[in-house]
């Protein structure tokens, strides 16, 4: 079989698997298309992750998509690199098992050094404290991939991950109040005295952060992959729009100042798609978090720029039910998730003479 016969055949296997009546998740392992995400040695391949989000994008609202999201390019890899042979992961990646990835503590924003979420350890037995929020999957959960501190202090070595069966007692799930980001299961999650075996402690007991940055690396590249997509639909659509005729037989895209409105937007896209493209591999196969800082940036910067001007050329069409502006404000999560903006330029910061050197001809 050929190189475009495959992709083709993979093509149509990822429309089938989307586009059916079954929860997208249980569907996307039974297809195959979860595992061939990634290559050998864990690492997830670029293109085809893009491929899957955007066919994910196309079908479903923005919740569901990063309920995909979070899964594939941070809470998998992390739990295929750390427990590779557990059955998790097997049922994980065949679908059958949701994982959600909670690092984020209840009121402490994205300053992971700062989390309360801790954990002791007595003989061969585990004890877990603490409340994360807004994650992701947690309604739906089979297991969290809980980070907590062991020592007290921000010291990167602090902290580890922790396997936590979702019906473990002493775990509570509360659905987060809000009526975006349908599909993405949201809630706030509580660990009370949660009795664990030792052994619930993956990757190492004090590599915690160094395995949150080389996954969140990943989930930085996938957001901005779906970022392009994402756009790209927007744009399709405002084009349309704006070529219909009204009533007296004329279109907004006649406007020249319209045409470069959408023109600019345009360029942006293909900007972060290229920033996708040459970051992908530092991403992946380096774990660069400066790379995937980058891909942070400027897919925020791109999202809201292209969806802001879209929803103004939408103009009071964008507020209907399930028009654009709803889809602006659930958007606004790329510049959010996996670390604001300001973390991201802090990174670069830090890269800077590298960053300056990499510019040289």
């Amino acid at each position: 079989m050929s190189v475009g016969e495959r992709t083709a055949r993979s093509a149509a296997a990822l429309t089938r698997a989307v586009a059916g009546d079954r929860p997208v998740w249980p569907a996307l392992g039974a297809s195959g298309l979860v595992a061939a995400l990634y290559e050998s040695g864990g690492r997830v391949d670029p293109e085809r992750l893009g491929r899957l989000l955007a066919a994910v994008d196309t079908v479903h609202p923005i919740g569901v998509t990063l309920g995909v999201c979070v899964q594939v390019a941070a809470a998998l890899p992390l739990l295929r690199s750390t427990l590779p042979d557990h059955p998790l992961t097997a049922e994980a990646t065949a679908g059958r098992a949701v994982l959600a990835l909670a690092a984020t503590d209840s009121g402490r924003g994205s300053r992971l050094s700062s989390l309360a979420t801790g954990y002791r350890i007595d003989g061969d037995r585990l004890t877990l404290t603490g409340s994360k929020r807004w994650i992701t999957n947690a309604r739906t959960a089979d297991a969290f991939l809980v980070l907590a501190r062991h020592e007290e202090g921000p010291h990167f070595t602090n902290f580890s991950f922790v396997l936590v069966p979702a019906g473990a007692p002493g775990v509570t799930v509360t659905p987060t109040r809000t009526g975006l980001f349908g599909g993405a299961e949201l809630g706030d999650v509580t660990f009370s005295d949660v009795q664990l075996p030792a052994t619930a402690v993956i990757g190492g007991r004090g590599r915690g952060m160094a395995l949150f940055a080389r996954h969140i690396g990943t989930e930085r590249l996938a957001g901005g992959l779906w970022a392009v997509a994402l756009c790209r639909r927007v744009l399709v659509d405002t084009v349309e729009r704006l070529r219909r005729p009204d009533d007296g037989g004329t279109c907004l895209w006649q406007d020249p100042g319209v045409r470069r409105q959408v023109a600019a937007c345009l360029a942006r896209v293909h900007e972060l798609r290229a920033v996708c493209v040459t970051a992908g591999p530092w991403v992946v196969e380096r774990h660069d978090p400066a790379a995937a800082a980058r891909v942070k940036i400027a897919t925020a910067d791109t999202v809201d720029r292209v969806l802001g001007e879209c929803a103004r050329l939408h103009g009071a069409a964008g507020f209907v039910d399930g028009g654009i502006q709803r889809l602006r404000t659930e958007a606004a999560v790329f510049g959010i998730g996996g670390g604001v903006g300001e973390v991201a330029l802090e990174l670069v910061a830090d890269r800077v003479d590298d960053l300056l050197h990499g510019l040289a001809w």
